[in-house]
């Protein structure tokens, strides 16, 4: 057994890719906060792509961690020299592993905020990227404004105090740049939300205008936020994954990371201080990132939705299980073809069916083993992001929306905390408190929980929407999902199978 660190690059099998450049010549202008697996699964991988053709040897990554959780990825890559096994897991069961190079240093907020800012406020540090989670922007979920009263925020606001979110941090290491006379670095959200770029620009422009009026419109003026797409199914790392590294290639890894073949990233070509030739990566460089960007967050995430908690209520335990199943693979195409993909407009590049056809394939490779529970985790940052846009773009056309109203439904039931067999149900959620003793009195009042209009507005104002989400409802709660999905694609028929012609689009810029 080899333990993965510089050291030991040499002495790794040859069947594991490893880095080809010098890191010592590795220059960390990219400043990335959360350093979870789908960075390192992604743009850490696009990365080191480019340095082993020989480019962007000055786009080395320096990781950021601002959570106290973050520690155990710091001890972890810091025994390991920032390098990480990488493993693509094919649907017929082969794997492919390479070590990452690209992640050249790792600090960790808690611990010395001082030192997060001094490098971010560095002239070498050109771009602070960021996946912070839907979550991570502080904005509320129907009206997109920065939640100013944020104890956490309110915090870092206070005269003196050392920051600890990061809008504090990164808009403490700007206020340096602009004293020192050094340009601002470009801030580029990887988050799934739509216009992640502008949700990102609009959160850290209202937090520095409540440090500064004057500072904050700088921000607005001077600071780029590009948009960005991005797409690759990224599991949580297990004991088993750390367990198959070792055995399957003989790497003693702390945190592997394993992902399916797939790899998509469209970016905004918006930097003000350059960037990676991201394109010879594979990346896509275009004016506009909102075609794909849509298509990917109503169909591959909000079709994760559509299938977690019902597969979860059906007793399925991991995302390949429930695409298997031909009852469940049905209702995802149809909820797509039906709901959703009427709500998009033309993907440049893009064949859309092909793209939904790939999407159950994905979703059904056994291999990755992704877990219902990650995809059911932190609802509240994703359902508002994700299905409630396809709801209210469809009743804004007048089409129909029992599909989006049974997964909001079938999230309500999974939020009472007790699946079809009896099983406790762990609800991970940052409303979980809340929302679950909502669920627990829906027995009486069906619409509670669609009540919360912080998280899905209007909806229920809309009595043809409130009709189709309390039948959902009631029939979870009365058949199960089983019962329930068979009642609701043996009305549909085939009509929403992926081959059927997709409807005419509304309008794309519907929210």
């Amino acid at each position: 057994m080899t333990q993965l660190n510089a050291s030991t690059l040499g002495s790794l099998p040859s069947a594991v890719a490893v880095p080809r450049y010098d890191r010592r010549a590795v220059a960390p202008s990219i400043v990335h906060i959360g350093v979870g697996g789908f960075h390192r699964a992604h743009q850490a991988m696009y990365l080191d792509r480019l340095m082993n053709q020989g480019e962007a040897l000055d786009w080395g990554v320096c990781g950021v961690g601002v959570l106290p959780g973050d520690q155990r990825m710091k001890d972890a890559l810091d025994r390991q020299d920032g390098l990480y096994t990488l493993v693509v897991k094919h649907p017929d069961g082969t794997l492919e592993a390479r070590v990452i190079g690209s992640l050249v240093a790792y600090l960790l907020a808690p611990d010395d905020p001082e030192a997060v800012i001094v490098q971010m406020a560095a002239p070498v540090t050109r771009i602070v990227s960021l996946t912070i989670t839907e979550g991570g922007y502080n904005v509320h979920p129907v009206t997109g404004e920065f939640q100013a009263d944020e104890p956490a925020v309110q915090a870092d606001l206070a005269p003196g105090a050392a920051p600890s979110t990061v809008f504090g941090l990164v808009t403490e290491a700007l206020v340096r740049r602009r004293e020192r006379g050094l340009p601002p670095f470009t801030v580029m959200s990887c988050d799934n939300i739509r216009g992640n770029g502008d949700v990102a620009r609009g959160s850290f422009v209202a937090y520095a205008r409540l440090r500064d009026p004057g500072l904050g419109d700088w921000v607005e003026r001077e600071v780029r936020f590009p948009n960005s797409m991005v797409d690759r199914i990224t599991p949580a790392t297990t004991d088993a994954d750390r367990e198959l590294v070792a055995e399957a290639f003989g790497i003693e890894d702390a945190w592997p990371v394993v992902c399916e073949p797939f790899e998509q990233w469209v970016v905004e070509d918006d930097f003000g201080q350059g960037r990676p030739p991201l394109e010879d990566a594979g990346a896509q460089l275009v004016a506009d990132v909102e075609p794909y960007e849509l298509m990917k967050l109503r169909l591959l995430n909000g079709g994760h939705q559509a299938l977690c908690y019902l597969g979860r209520l059906a007793g399925y335990e991991y995302a390949h299980e429930v695409a298997q199943d031909p009852l469940f693979a049905q209702f995802l195409a149809q909820y797509m073809d039906l709901e959703a993909t009427p709500t998009l407009g033309a993907v440049p590049g893009v064949d859309v069916d092909d793209y939904k056809r790939a999407l159950i394939e994905r979703f059904a490779n056994q291999e990755v083993r992704d877990t219902l529970a990650r995809l059911c985790a932190e609802t509240s940052d994703r359902i508002p992001q994700w299905i409630v846009p396809v709801a209210r773009s469809r009743l804004a056309a007048g089409g129909d929306v029992a599909l989006c109203a049974l997964v909001l439904a079938s999230w309500a039931r999974y939020a009472e905390g007790v699946d079809e067999q009896g099983e406790p149900i762990e609800v991970v959620d940052r409303l979980r408190d809340r929302l679950m003793a909502v669920a627990a009195g829906q027995h009486a009042d069906p619409t509670a929980f669609l009540a919360q209009r912080d998280l899905f507005g209007d909806l229920v104002d809309d009595e043809r929407f409130v009709a189709a989400y309390t039948a959902a409802l009631a029939s979870l709660r009365e058949r199960g999902a089983r019962a329930t999905l068979e009642s609701w694609v043996g009305v549909l028929g085939d009509a929403g199978s992926i081959s059927a012609a997709a409807p005419a689009a509304d309008d794309p810029a519907e929210p």
